[in-house]
């Protein structure tokens, strides 16, 4: 099973949810051979609710991943804003990463955000996966913090962001922080839009359709002669990472405009699409 753990479904979290745009997302993200993704929306994005019970409503069901019609699958999760500044990935059954994001409702503005050691206090009561989104990225403070906080999670992200801008150190930044909390790393690509899917991905042995599958995978490693955990999945990264990734940044920032203008910004993607 070839999946990215950490997407996201809108163009931007300060822009109204468009179905048909997180319709051609998932598409684009099975062209790009991926079997599924964890969708990472921010937590506090215009329509968060929103985006879920459309998947809920649009997609099947199966174990705790919904189902395209083709059978791509999407596992539920957001990206959560800690006080300390940095972002931690939540992978879970869906009515948890709603009730968990209902609680958050408090907490989604800058300068309200809670401390990690809250929101670990939060995720212990709920089914779900916590994640370290991009440690090394500027603002963030995630390796700093105190070391019992940080093996709480269950993974690092290997971020496609991070990897486009400057691969041997992020690698060697992510490799380093995986030895010392004894923690695996992920692969996720970051992506809020198409020409960025495929760009890292994780392979795993096994198809996985619910949260304590994706637990289990990512959790039966052992040490590699340099130190590193290696499970039975392989991270993959593309050749052309930093091309996908500087592509879907032009891309973004274009569409972006369009609807700054007054433009229909899907509507130019998807007609553009079409030919």
């Amino acid at each position: 099973m070839k999946i990215d753990f950490h997407t996201h479904g809108k163009l931007a979290k300060r822009l109204p949810f468009s179905p048909a745009y997180t319709d051609w997302l998932f598409a684009e993200a099975e062209q790009s051979g991926l079997d599924g993704l964890c969708l990472t929306e921010h937590f506090n994005t215009w329509g968060f609710e929103e985006v879920y019970g459309y998947i809920r409503e649009r997609y099947s069901q199966d174990g705790d991943c919904f189902r395209t019609q083709s059978g791509f699958r999407i596992f539920p999760g957001m990206e959560v804003d800690i006080e300390e500044g940095g972002h931690i990935l939540v992978i879970g059954p869906y009515d948890a990463v709603l009730e968990m994001n209902r609680r958050l409702e408090p907490y989604k503005e800058k300068g309200h955000f809670l401390p990690l050691a809250q929101l670990e206090q939060m995720a212990d009561g709920y089914p779900v996966l916590l994640g370290a989104g991009h440690p090394y990225r500027e603002g963030g403070t995630i390796p700093k913090l105190e070391e019992g906080l940080l093996k709480r999670f269950d993974f690092l992200d290997l971020n496609g962001k991070d990897l486009a801008l400057h691969r041997e150190i992020t690698i060697r930044q992510m490799e380093a922080l995986s030895r010392r909390l004894r923690r695996p790393l992920a692969a996720g690509s970051d992506t809020h839009q198409s020409f960025q899917y495929g760009c890292v991905w994780n392979e795993f042995e096994r198809d996985c359709t619910t949260v304590e599958e994706l637990r289990r995978e990512i959790a039966d490693v052992s040490e590699d002669e340099t130190g590193i955990l290696r499970g039975r999945w392989r991270i993959h990264i593309a050749e052309t990472v930093e091309f996908q990734v500087k592509t879907a940044g032009i891309l973004k920032r274009a569409l972006k405009e369009i609807h700054s203008l007054g433009g229909d910004y899907v509507s130019v993607l998807l007609k553009g699409a079409e030919i």
